[in-house]
């Protein structure tokens, strides 16, 4: 993986660049679409590349489960399990261990846990993820790690970023081992560091300089958007994405609203993911250059505007809020897949908008007029 900055605004720290990976160029800022068990919900990968995405996630803890990474490894790898020949970021299953809450058990060699699908015993620790995600063949690799919950106190935030260090260590220690070996499929993929520290500043920044000391191809920001108020997230990106290596892709985990996405590039991100833009979708909820929309409400049931009048989605281009609206009552999935498609190309489209905004020097302005949109919603 490659990776340069060619547009720097100079106003705000957003930057504008590209990755490259074995299976394609990522122009940045980018969203990355999450496709937990090898799928994007409700779209299909015709779908995401016509909406133009350019590399999607895989998730290790629902693969390791079902149908498990031997099986995935025997069949080619995840590009070619799942027929997506574009790039594909996979996370380390640390996020979903954590958010087990009681079904797991944390300690120094790993997490062991139950099972959600069928509560049987199994274990995961650094070494585990990194095999898992070679026989995966990812793009991008994150370390394992354990995402700290919020609140913590200042002692319980040390000891977490503490053992995410040493499993960060593990992590890089495995994956380095494992390249061009007989038990990966993956083609120059790259690890990824996970800073964490809470909303405490200095632990953010010890966290940095353990993982800058052993050597990352790129930097993620972990333990955020998990209950802490947003101007809080927003502050603490800021203050540590300003300081992770400038030549290296800085990646925001987990996050957000497309207000989210605009105010952290502004702050320096170059990469996002969030199942917003399909979760919501699945419950009517949709995202328009205007703010939030439940189609479901009755007032839209004779509504014949589109999803978003300004949105020139494939969606918004055919069908009506009403119809839509009608397929949800009528417990139709074409309904979820309408929406997903739609939010997808929201979130998608103001990356790219949000890129030319950066290349042209006009970011600052974009940013203003983008927000206040957001805010004049009037359905």
């Amino acid at each position: 993986m490659s990776f340069q900055v060619e547009h720097v605004d100079r106003q705000t720290q957003a930057r504008a660049g590209r990755i490259t990976t074995a299976h394609g160029v990522i122009e940045t800022p980018v969203f990355m679409p999450v496709g937990t068990a090898g799928t994007v919900k409700a779209v299909t990968q015709e779908m995401l590349e016509q909406l133009d995405a350019r590399i999607i996630l895989g998730n290790t803890y629902h693969l390791f489960l079902r149908p498990g990474h031997e099986t995935i490894f025997q069949l080619g790898g995840l590009h070619k399990f799942i027929s997506w020949n574009r790039a594909i970021l996979t996370d380390s299953g640390g996020f979903q261990v954590f958010s087990l809450g009681d079904l797991r058990k944390i300690r120094e060699e790993g997490v062991e846990f139950r099972s959600h699908l069928d509560g049987s015993k199994q274990f995961l620790s650094p070494e585990i993820s990194m095999q898992i995600q070679s026989a995966l063949g990812s793009d991008i690799v994150m370390c394992f790690d354990e995402c700290t919950p919020f609140p913590a106190t200042r002692q319980q935030a040390e000891d977490s970023l503490e053992l995410t260090t040493r499993w960060a260590r593990r992590s890089r220690i495995e994956f380095d081992r494992l390249k061009n070996t007989s038990q990966s499929t993956a083609i120059n993929p790259s690890l990824f560091g996970i800073n964490q520290g809470s909303v405490y500043e200095d632990l953010r920044r010890q966290s940095l300089e353990q993982l800058v000391e052993i050597g990352f191809e790129g930097y993620a920001i972990g333990g955020l958007s998990v209950g802490e108020e947003k101007s809080r997230m927003y502050d603490i990106t800021e203050f540590i994405a300003s300081q992770l290596p400038a030549d290296k892709p800085r990646y925001l985990m987990g996050v957000g609203t497309p207000e989210d996405l605009v105010e952290c590039v502004a702050r320096g991100v170059d990469m996002f993911d969030c199942v917003m833009p399909t979760r919501n979708a699945r419950n009517g909820q949709v995202f328009t250059s205007r703010g939030k929309l439940n189609v479901r409400n009755a007032k839209f049931a004779r509504d014949e505007r589109p999803l978003d009048e300004e949105c020139e989605c494939a969606v918004c281009r055919r069908y009506s809020r009403a119809y839509v609206r009608h397929l949800y009552n009528c417990g139709e999935m074409l309904a979820a897949t309408l929406c997903s498609y739609h939010n997808l190309a929201v979130y998608l489209d103001s990356m790219r908008r949000i890129r030319q905004a950066i290349a042209l020097g006009e970011f600052t302005e974009f940013r203003a007029c983008y927000l206040n949109k957001l805010q004049t919603n009037s359905e």
